[in-house]
């Protein structure tokens, strides 16, 4: 017995050494960024490129992103296309899912299977043809490019809704049915708030794919005053050379906002995740 429980202590110790050093590898280029964002742009190369502390720490890369790179610009671009994103998939998501959920028909599984596939599909798939359309009905250089971001957000969207929706007992309906409630009423004051945790888990999912997207705008808006954070950045380059001091505080200021609301709201991401794992 005192053996297999020293063989138990190795091991636990040997799985936390591997997650350990998992965070290390994970957290490192982050914390990279962060400190080059600091350094004077003669200290990013050279003899004190790999140090971990600037000699000369300074703020010149944070005041050239946000005075003369247009970075306000595009952070005001990716709020108005990520929040009208969120807001549009998310209903649309909800809606599908709920009905997906509730009807039976066949190949029930099969479209199911096939909505998960779409979010697998490359974007440079679809960047051709979406990019004809728009030309032909004169959207690009707009917040339209908004639409097109259902692709990667929409399919995972419905998937997670539907898991919640399944674990709502249908006797609630039923009781409000016998209530004499609309099926309106039902949706929005029964069903609705005992998903509330998974389409709120949904929202900030959606948020951040779309706050990150790159391809889309990239292609779709040519003009700067349309470009979102992801692209901001990609032009922080002169002919010769790409400015890692302001493309590293770039990065720094436009994970605020991802990263205030994870931790905002991170209980509630968790609850929403699980919710709908464990069938009852």
């Amino acid at each position: 017995m005192r053996f297999m429980g020293i063989e138990s202590k190795k091991f636990k110790m040997l799985v936390y050494t591997i997650i350990c050093l998992y965070l290390v590898i994970i957290v490192f280029p982050f914390f990279w960024i962060f400190i080059t964002s600091f350094k004077p742009t003669a200290e990013i190369f050279g003899d004190r490129a790999f140090s971990i502390f600037a000699k000369n720490p300074t703020l010149e890369h944070f005041t050239s992103v946000l005075s003369n790179s247009g970075m306000p610009r595009a952070i005001l671009n990716s709020i108005i296309t990520a929040t009208s994103t969120t807001i549009y998939v998310v209903l649309v998501a909800t809606l599908a899912a709920y009905a997906i959920s509730r009807f039976k028909f066949w190949g029930k599984n099969l479209f199911l299977g096939l909505i998960l596939a779409v979010s697998m599909f490359p974007q440079m798939i679809i960047v051709g043809p979406v990019y004809n359309l728009f030309t032909k009905l004169h959207l690009t250089n707009s917040y339209f490019v908004a639409l097109p971001y259902s692709t990667i957000t929409l399919p995972i969207a419905v998937w997670i809704l539907v898991t919640h929706f399944n674990k709502i007992p249908l006797a609630l309906e039923e009781a409000g049915t016998i209530d004499g409630a609309t099926p309106i009423q039902i949706l929005f004051r029964i069903v609705f708030p005992i998903a509330a945790p998974g389409v709120f888990t949904t929202a900030i999912i959606v948020f951040i794919s779309a706050w990150n997207e790159f391809l889309l705008t990239v292609t779709l808006n040519v003009d700067k005053n349309y470009h979102t954070v992801p692209v901001a950045i990609s032009y922080l380059r002169t002919q010769f050379t790409i400015l890692w001091g302001d493309v590293a505080a770039a990065t720094i200021i436009v994970t605020i906002p991802t990263l205030i609301v994870v931790l905002l709201f991170q209980k509630q991401i968790v609850a929403g995740l699980t919710s709908g794992a464990v069938k009852e």
